[in-house]
């Protein structure tokens, strides 16, 4: 099975450092998580789909799990 990159929406703000902080996701389908906790934050190359960005480790509902913010992302329309 071939890894695919899923884009999905992801409510954030900035904290009082402007630190863009992961708030809710919206998976496809439409289903709503609200993200318990931010557990660190790092530069990282997304390998399995490839990009640059910042990797945070994240807590939905006591499981662990990793977002990406791919910076310089081409404009969809």
């Amino acid at each position: 099975m071939a890894d695919t990159k899923v884009y999905v929406p992801v409510m954030t703000a900035f904290d009082k450092d402007g630190i863009l902080l992961p708030l809710e996701l919206t998976w496809e389908g439409g289903s709503t998580y609200l993200i318990d906790r931010v557990i660190h934050i790092r530069p990282a190359a997304e390998m399995k789909a490839g990009g640059q960005g910042d990797r945070y480790t994240i807590s939905v509902n006591g499981q662990q799990g990793y977002l990406f913010f791919q910076r310089n992302a081409s404009i969809r329309q």
